[in-house]
């Protein structure tokens, strides 16, 4: 070959070379970019595990609210709370000065063992011996002198002259304690000022006594039903069988001749010498209170023919036990159903 066609096919060679170069590198510069568009990204995301370890100990909070450990220690003010219901059943030490203006009140609560929280009782609360007897009334009571005792209970049988506005005034506490009219009335009575002065279970406890006591004495009444006539005074005022020492006589089967002349039920109807007679009681019972003697009834003008007056069957009961509900009633039972025992003619 000419040496000048040599030439000129290598200078097409090389220039075809060239041409082939210079397409490989532009092909190669946007996979470079894209390697580096791609790069960052790997950068990044390979660099955010480092702040993953570090959230790791997040975790740690998550145990350390092993904060049971207050929530365990709160139990302890749980226990102490528990006794708060202790309160609202009736404070053993409350009230600390009680005044007593009704005998059967003041004898419950020396028998419940409120007594040495008893500062003043009225001027026929002499049972038991230690009451703090005073000349306080409770048919005429003054509420400046109760105040003197300064009490924060005040037990009362009846509301006279305004009482219990003129206590509630100054914030003393009053209970009633009115009389019952049967035996289920008697121990609610007991129970209630048992509860007002934090005595509950030994009110309880009276009550059941009482209970057991006056069930025996009942059963020792004679099944025979006997004419009854209970004396209050010597103007004749008596006990129904709606009067709480009615229901005495009721229980032992007994007829109360006051019972016809209670028409309003009250309870203390006032009878006549001629009501009396013509009714002829084969137990009359009076009390040691009313200042004279069953001899002396039996020598009433006009009594000689009545029955227990011939049969001598005339009884004398303590007043006390005989007009009080309260831890001597079984006392006057067990004396009513002996005299009830000897009487010797059966109703006719």
């Amino acid at each position: 070959m000419p040496r000048r066609k040599f030439r000129l096919l290598t200078a097409m060679l090389l220039a075809l070379a060239l041409v082939v170069a210079a397409c490989g590198n532009d092909d190669d510069a946007p996979a470079a970019q894209v390697a580096e568009e791609i790069a960052p990204e790997a950068t990044s995301t390979q660099a955010a595990p480092p702040p993953t370890e570090e959230a790791a100990p997040e975790p740690a909070p998550t145990e350390a609210p092993p904060a049971p450990t207050p929530t365990q220690a709160a139990p302890p003010p749980t226990e102490e709370a528990a006794p708060e219901p202790a309160p609202t059943e009736a404070p053993p030490e409350r009230p600390q000065r009680i005044v007593s203006l009704s005998p059967t009140a003041t004898e419950i609560l020396f028998a419940i063992g409120a007594g040495e929280r008893v500062v003043a009782v009225d001027q026929f609360s002499y049972y038991p011996p230690e009451a703090p007897v005073t000349d306080l009334s409770g048919w005429d009571p003054n509420v400046e002198a109760v105040l003197s005792y300064e009490p924060d209970m005040v037990v009362i049988a009846n509301d006279a002259n305004d009482l219990m506005a003129g206590l509630d005034a100054v914030g003393v506490e009053v209970h009633l304690n009115s009389a019952p009219v049967d035996f289920e009335g008697g121990y609610a009575s007991i129970a209630e000022l048992g509860i007002a002065v934090g005595r509950v279970d030994e009110a309880a406890a009276l009550v059941a006594d009482m209970r057991a006591e006056i069930d025996a004495a009942l059963s020792s009444a004679p099944d025979v039903p006997v004419r009854v006539y209970h004396e209050l005074d010597n103007t004749y005022f008596s006990v129904s069988s709606n009067s709480f020492i009615g229901a005495v006589y009721a229980a032992m089967g007994s007829i109360n001749i006051a019972d016809e002349a209670d028409t309003d039920g009250y309870g203390y109807p006032q009878l006549t010498e001629e009501y009396i007679v013509e009714a002829d009681p084969e137990l009359i019972v009076i009390t040691d209170l009313v200042g004279y003697t069953a001899e002396d009834v039996a020598a009433r003008p006009g009594w000689g023919e009545v029955v227990a007056v011939r049969n001598g069957n005339i009884v004398v009961v303590n007043s006390d036990i005989a007009s009080r509900w309260g831890p001597r009633l079984p006392q006057f039972i067990e004396a009513v159903a002996e005299a009830l025992q000897s009487v010797a003619a059966p109703v006719s």
